[in-house]
């Protein structure tokens, strides 16, 4: 893609992740990640002191894509990366 192609709102592939374009400067596109987001959780195993028990889980809550300003945080694709970008996703 081009500098030219992207507007506020327009979502794009990079790679296997899609964005969400955000902002759009004279040589750089800003964007958030769409998509659930892996987190990991500790709490203390009250059973072994000094132990953590583990928990995995993701999530997607629509509202952390409502802004600016945005839950989730922004990422910067120079003219570099934005070459990378693409309309659709790719097939391998």
């Amino acid at each position: 893609m081009r500098l030219e192609d992207f507007h506020i709102g327009l979502e794009f592939w990079c790679g296997e992740t899609r964005w969400r374009c955000t902002d759009v400067g004279s040589r750089v596109v800003v964007a958030i990640a769409i998509g659930p987001r892996a987190f990991v959780s500790l709490e203390p195993d009250l059973e072994n002191l000094g132990k953590h028990i583990e928990h995995r889980y993701t999530e997607d809550e629509p509202s952390w894509y409502n802004g600016p300003p945005y839950a989730v945080a922004e990422q910067v694709f120079d003219e570099h990366s934005i070459k990378s970008c693409s309309a659709r996703l790719q097939d391998e």
